[in-house]
């Protein structure tokens, strides 16, 4: 299994996702994962954007089931 070495810290929890993989495109991160957390609102079936746990992050989920986050590259 291979381990992702990205400015994404612990607190997205990103050690448990199933899948995920970066892309790194000049200044900027994406992260591709499965969503695995526990939604407590009404998601849009198609997509929902909002803003990262962390600043300058945003979190776009895509048919509620994956998850894109981007943020400036480290």
């Amino acid at each position: 299994m291979a381990t992702l070495n990205s400015g994404f810290g612990s607190r997205f929890g990103l050690e448990y996702a199933p899948s995920s993989f970066l892309v790194r495109m000049g200044k900027r991160e994406i992260l591709v994962c499965r969503d695995f957390r526990k939604r407590y609102y009404t998601v849009n079936p198609l997509i929902e954007c909002g803003t990262g746990i962390e600043p300058g992050y945003v979190e776009v989920l895509l048919m509620r089931r994956w998850l894109l986050i981007l943020s400036k590259a480290r």
